[in-house]
């Protein structure tokens, strides 16, 4: 169940959305709220009024109090609602009670952000990756939607063609759901196979993490060269995409991965895990943060992405903080942010500014991972330089000797005892 198809016809008019929630005491409802009226509008949906209640915990039986169910009814015909937005995970009976009470349709928070992944997923493993989390969302949902077929249930008198049909239905699901792991599963293998050979080229890793829409695509762009898509939107980015770029003739690989948000639905942590796993598997994460942003905003968006790090074991690897969009910062902020991030490198995608910058911190992050060494490569042994070049290694002199091949070259550290017999000077 979405809000809209995944490809929604240009120039339609949004739907008119009810946004819910309750919020516990001290939380900003502006930030927490904006937020996902953002979320909702990017799904194709506009926001239309608001009803909050503050309380420590939701109803679990009607999400939010008795007494606010009346006013939730009256507001939401008074509007001309189509849809109710709920800033939270609904339980199945917290999701049919509100549905039959408003006699509408309700959307709550994991639903919206699928429905977006729905409408900007490209690639083949992007859609199925979609379609897998819905289907676990949706299958303990799955009597709500068979609810003129409730009093064919099971038990005296109940039993019928419906209950078969419910069943048929879950049973459907659960071998598409059995058929899409597998087929997510030859797609990791081959991922696997790519990453793989990265290593052996022994080629360094950059993964970009980061909340979304903080520029992580144009900073992308920037650095490699690269035509990633860069809409203004939230999770623009779904599939991994790897481009390379050089730094004083060392090669290094950058991948752009899938947007955070606070809260970010566990069904997504788990059948994104095509765009998690090269985060896993990075030498270097750029955690990049919006330099733009409110303070209070900046270090919320910063823990968010660190929870998410730290729920996938990404925490350990190395991470650079890197400050984007600073060209939207002035000087006060700049200042601001330096002293509170001294270690953070300031960049603007945009405009280009600190990217030399960047990369040269990049490849500082690998430089001991490589050591100079000095090769004399016989003419019969012209394999071995083949080796040299395959492992991607920087040649920095080379010159053709009455003896053979000398070079000066950065190997990896693990690879010198291959070439310990041509090693030549100190």
């Amino acid at each position: 169940m979405t809000v809209r198809q995944p490809d929604p016809t240009p120039g339609l008019e949004p739907e008119r959305g009810l946004v819910l929630a309750v919020l516990a005491q001290g939380v900003d409802a502006e930030d927490e709220i904006g937020e996902f009226e953002e979320l909702a509008r990017t799904a194709g949906v506009r926001p239309v009024a608001r009803v909050l209640q503050h309380r420590a915990q939701p109803d679990p039986r009607t999400y939010v109090g008795k007494g606010k169910i009346g006013e939730l009814k009256s507001e939401y015909g008074r509007v001309k609602a189509e849809v109710l937005l709920v800033d939270d995970e609904l339980s199945p009976s917290q999701q049919r009670l509100l549905e039959n009470t408003l006699e509408a349709r309700v959307v709550d928070r994991t639903q919206l952000i699928l429905d977006i992944f729905a409408q900007h997923a490209t690639s083949a493993e992007g859609k199925l990756q979609v379609e897998l989390a819905q289907l676990e969302y949706n299958l303990p949902r799955m009597r709500g939607m068979w609810k003129h077929l409730e009093r064919l249930g099971g038990g005296v008198g109940t039993r019928g063609p419906g209950e078969s049909q419910l069943e048929s239905d879950r049973r459907q699901a659960r071998q598409r759901v059995t058929l899409l792991k597998e087929r997510l599963e030859e797609l990791s293998k081959q991922r696997d196979v790519r990453r793989k050979e990265r290593r052996r080229t022994q080629t360094p890793t950059v993964a970009l993490a980061g909340y979304t829409n903080v520029g992580k695509s144009t900073l992308l762009n920037a650095l490699t060269n690269a035509e990633v898509s860069v809409r203004n939107r939230l999770f623009e980015t779904l599939d991994p995409t790897t481009r390379g770029f050089e730094h004083e003739g060392r090669k290094y690989l950058v991948t752009d991965t899938v947007g955070f948000v606070r809260r970010l639905p566990h069904q997504l942590v788990e059948g994104f895990a095509a765009t998690l796993e090269e985060t896993l598997v990075a030498d270097l994460i750029l955690h990049v943060v919006d330099a733009s942003a409110p303070e209070e905003r900046l270090v919320e968006m910063i823990g968010a992405v660190n929870g998410v790090l730290h729920d996938i074991g990404a925490d350990e690897l190395p991470i650079e903080l890197v400050l984007n969009k600073v060209d939207a910062a002035d000087e006060t902020r700049r200042r601001a942010l330096s002293n509170r991030y001294p270690d953070a490198l300031q960049v603007s995608a945009l405009t280009g500014e600190g990217l030399d910058d960047l990369r040269t911190r990049i490849a500082e992050r690998f430089a001991d991972l490589f050591e100079p060494v000095r090769l004399l490569l016989p003419y019969q042994d012209g394999a071995k330089l083949n080796e040299l070049y395959a492992l991607g290694a920087p040649i920095e002199e080379r010159e053709d000797t009455s003896e053979g091949v000398l070079v000066l070259a950065r190997l990896p550290r693990r690879e010198i005892n291959r070439f310990a017999r041509y090693l030549v000077g100190a």
